[in-house]
């Protein structure tokens, strides 16, 4: 009889997966892919309009997960949400043991999630029921990344974990020599960690082996940008790297000279260039192959929200209250949005949406 209930949940779990229709312009997870390029497949009018506003009453930090109909994103409070993309409106909400600063993966009719007290959930997407829980020994912001049958996740434990997405049993993990507050890069058979341990890694997907390694002399907090082979990496020095994944090669390092620089951002990169943001409210586009600067746009407060490409346009926020649409050629201010308050999320972008969250709490949908 055990056997047969055990049969019976996984045959239930697969028929609900079928109940979410995921599209190839959803973004499901952190920088809307595994390889964190921050490049929305959805194209975005470069001047949209509020479609709605949700009120979390308490700060959003998470950058949501859009999938089918519905937007997923965790709050201050501990609390994951999901909300109807057409209207805002609250579909379930799940309590967690801590804040939950992460964003959502989700993958088929589980959502994945870590927390602040250190728990990593994998939750129903349709229901918000725990399916499994996995404990780490300190609090988790890195956001999950999916693989095929593996989802990945840092702690500040010191390690970076790999687990069965089906059961949350453990892979493998890697210790690293600090936190590991990034989310991981996943491109091909490689993992790829920036971390505070002034490291980048790369380590081989299947067996949690560490292939490469480069030490760069200063800490990072980023997710990598994979393109092409090279990740591209920016370090609270306010340095910014571009890094070769079979080798550990440092193609090339700059740093930027502004005060109050330090970049905390994720960035974004496709065939045109990468698109960095700094503590020193700079946004900028540099060269991928030589990583000089090609323009600069100057917000009034730093830039934590990592930058995202929709066709020929740039949205990021700023703890300066407003969420910018710049052009992608040229740097120049299209649009901008005042929020009102710190924006530390960033954009997620599907079916010509944009959903961001504020520090006051708001969750905001944008659309033509």
């Amino acid at each position: 009889m055990k056997t047969a209930r055990i049969v019976l949940s996984l045959l239930l779990l697969t028929i609900g997966a079928d109940a979410i229709a995921q599209s190839s312009d959803d973004w499901a997870s952190f920088r809307g892919g595994p390889r964190m390029e921050g490049v929305a497949k959805s194209v975005m009018s470069a001047k949209p309009r509020l479609i709605w506003t949700y009120e979390a009453k308490s700060a959003v930090e998470s950058t949501a997960a859009v999938v089918g109909d519905t937007v997923y994103v965790g709050t201050t409070k501990g609390q994951v949400l999901a909300l109807r993309l057409a209207n805002g409106k609250l579909k379930w909400k799940f309590t967690a043991k801590d804040a939950v600063t992460a964003s959502p993966c989700v993958v088929g009719n589980a959502l994945y999630v870590g927390d602040e007290s250190g728990t990593f959930y994998a939750l129903n997407a349709t229901n918000g029921r725990v399916l499994w829980k996995f404990k780490t020994n300190d609090k988790i912001v890195s956001s999950a990344t999916p693989a095929p049958g593996l989802v990945l996740f840092g702690s500040y434990d010191y390690h970076l974990y790999c687990l069965d997405s089906g059961t949350g049993r453990l892979k493998w993990k890697v210790k690293t020599d600090a936190q590991v507050h990034c989310s991981p890069c996943v491109a091909d058979d490689r993992v790829m960690i920036a971390g505070c341990d002034g490291n980048v890694r790369c380590i081989n997907l299947k067996t949690g082996r560490e292939v490469a390694r480069v030490n760069v002399d200063t800490n990072m907090a980023v997710a990598p940008a994979y393109r092409s082979g090279t990740v591209f990496v920016g370090a609270l020095n306010a340095e910014y790297l571009a890094v070769r994944i079979r080798d550990g090669k440092v193609l090339w390092k700059h740093k930027e000279q502004a005060d109050g620089a330090g970049i905390y951002a994720s960035a974004a990169v496709d065939a045109s260039g990468v698109i960095f943001a700094s503590r020193s409210g700079r946004i900028f586009k540099v060269n991928p192959v030589t990583g000089k600067t090609v323009w600069a746009f100057i917000a009034r407060e730093a830039v934590d929200s990592s930058p995202v490409i929709s066709g020929s346009t740039v949205f990021a926020g700023s703890d300066d209250g407003q969420l910018y649409a710049l052009d992608l050629q040229s740097g120049r201010k299209l649009w901008q949005f005042k929020a009102g308050a710190e924006i530390k999320a960033s954009p997620a972008i599907s079916r010509s949406r944009m959903v961001i969250g504020t520090a006051d709490g708001a969750v905001y949908c944008f659309g033509k």
